[in-house]
């Protein structure tokens, strides 16, 4: 059984989810919608990707510049069992009566209020909570983060109190008018919403998250401390936990990973596309355990660590593995994740 999937949406997140959709043996990509003619269309009709015009978008910007349209999203929903929005913050809220309208079920992403899907998603946190769902909503980056980083330390060790500070990139890479180009600028709203947003996925999680903003586009970094209700005997534990859980990436200090601009540079001589890190990064070394309190940094590369959540999503959806840990292998090996 092959699923059927539409990608509404072919920007930073969009284009990533098409091409790990493409790769897995079990989903089948119908299309992906722009809403205006670019070099992002372009590839993705390079791509062989059937392009479909979005958003306020007409056939007719796309046939001035000789890029050719399979039709508008109502057509390319024809044609799915499901569809990824990944469009804009605050536009795919929009987009659910059109998708309900079609009859087919939706995946959105962090930008969109929680209320906008049935359950948000982590798969290594929540999988079995999307099976058989119509809509699901996969939490933003860091959300995703911090979620993957719960999933080990609460079941293994429990959790009294979880603080994060969240070193927040500016903007992407590609994003020229965003971001402070000579500062540091902190979040007044304190707590952040992040904190909020990782309890959709664990509802009794004391976790309060404050975030600056540091003038890089390379990642997000989190400073955590998580003050434990039955510790391990020593840090060791906490970095093996770490280390035998997929979809997360640990350096050891030989390695001379110094910060993230090692972390990209590792990526991009990895080869499995787009220079992406999808897996959680953390520091072996900055891992500490001082009695109950442990402490420890991850990396989260904000253009890439959602796309295999959105691959579990869809199969949890369509019940295509029997739990999360099954489908995590199977994305993670036909993105090259797996045997790290």
């Amino acid at each position: 059984m092959r699923i059927r999937v539409a990608v509404n949406g072919y920007g930073t997140i969009g284009k990533r989810i098409a091409d790990a959709v493409v790769r897995q043996p079990d989903l089948e990509l119908v299309g992906v919608a722009k809403t205006h003619p670019d070099f992002e269309a372009r590839r993705a009709v390079e791509r062989g990707y059937a392009l479909y015009v979005g958003g306020d978008g007409s056939p007719a910007g796309f046939d001035a510049v000789g890029l050719p349209v399979a039709g508008t999203v109502p057509d390319l929903l024809g044609r799915a069992d499901v569809v990824v929005d990944a469009t804009p913050d605050k536009v795919g809220a929009g987009n659910r009566r059109l998708y309900d309208a079609a009859g087919v079920r939706a995946i959105f992403q962090g930008g969109e209020a929680a209320d906008v899907a049935e359950v948000s998603f982590n798969a290594l946190a929540n999988y079995a909570a999307a099976r058989g769902k119509r809509r699901v909503r996969v939490v933003s980056c860091n959300t995703t983060g911090i979620a993957r980083a719960a999933a080990v330390v609460l079941p293994r060790w429990g959790v009294e109190r979880w603080d994060v500070t969240l070193v927040r990139r500016a903007a992407d890479p590609a994003e020229s008018k965003k971001g402070p180009l000579n500062g540091i600028v902190p979040s007044l709203h304190i707590p952040s919403h992040h904190g909020p947003d990782v309890r959709t996925i664990f509802p009794d999680l004391a976790i309060a998250t404050v975030a600056v903003v540091v003038p890089t586009t390379l990642m997000h970094v989190h400073v955590n401390h998580v003050r434990l209700r039955s510790p391990p005997a020593d840090a060791a534990a906490l970095v093996e936990a770490f280390r035998e859980t997929p979809r997360f990436r640990l350096f050891a200090p030989w390695e001379g990973v110094g910060g993230t601009p090692q972390v990209m540079e590792f990526a991009r001589g990895r080869g499995i596309g787009r220079d992406d890190v999808m897996e959680n990064v953390l520091w072996q070394e900055g891992v500490t355990l001082e009695g109950k309190e442990a402490y420890f940094f991850q990396a989260i590369h904000q253009e890439s660590i959602v796309v295999p959540e959105n691959i579990d999503a869809i199969r949890a959806m369509f019940d295509l593995a029997p739990d999360g840990r099954t489908s995590i292998g199977i994305t993670d090996r036909a993105l090259g994740l797996a045997g790290r």
